[in-house]
């Protein structure tokens, strides 16, 4: 009988609390919609979402079938800052993070600071062990990092060709595995992409 009453009870607290559940409201104007992420986006022929998806995606295959990365138990590595030699905006930290991220959900490579954060981590560090506001057994040492055993750089280049009412853009992505140890390339791979486009749509 006791068991009998628990479950009741139990029973009974769940179906209070999903009958008080409440739905968060959808402000909306009526002028805004959800999009799929994934959806081929082709608006302009200019570098957009679906290229950076396809070049992460392809990138991320090919590196991670390189022989360097089984060569080493989880190397580290680093990224450094891709190049941009187009003639238009393009973030290219933004593609650099999405290759990484999908690189390291294969548990096969760790990821060091890329240069452009190295500055934020000596600061935490110098914070910890130089401002007397941390215990010394529990803050972190300094001279503990981490060197990495290969750098990933890269250049995004285009060539852009206009004929009467037609626009034709070239876009070249390359990317490197280098050994920073020995300075030897070990993996290079590259994605091309190629947009056309009428008069209508620049």
């Amino acid at each position: 009988m006791y068991k009998t009453n628990n479950v009741f009870k139990a029973t009974a607290v769940a179906l209070l609390l999903s009958g008080c559940a409440t739905q968060s409201p959808t402000l909306s104007s009526g002028n805004v919609e959800y999009g799929d992420s994934k959806a081929v986006e082709s608006l302009t022929n200019e570098f957009g979402s679906t290229d950076l998806q396809t070049i992460a995606e392809s990138m991320a295959s090919s590196l991670l079938q390189s022989p360097a990365l089984f060569a080493k138990s989880r190397p580290l590595v680093t990224v450094a800052e891709v190049k941009n030699r187009t003639s238009e905006y393009i973030d290219t930290k933004s593609i650099t993070d999405s290759i990484r991220t999908k690189i390291i959900k294969s548990g096969m490579v760790r990821f060091a600071v890329d240069t452009s954060a190295m500055q934020t981590q000596v600061d935490e560090l110098s914070r910890q062990n130089q401002t007397g506001l941390y215990k010394k057994s529990k803050s972190k040492k300094m001279g503990n990092m981490e060197g990495a055993d290969f750098r990933i750089e890269g250049t995004i280049t285009s060539i852009v060709k206009r004929a009467d009412d037609v626009k034709d853009v070239y876009y070249k992505f390359s990317l490197q595995l280098v050994d920073i140890e020995s300075g030897t390339m070990e993996w290079a791979d590259e994605k091309e992409i190629r947009k056309t486009s009428n008069k209508s749509m620049f």
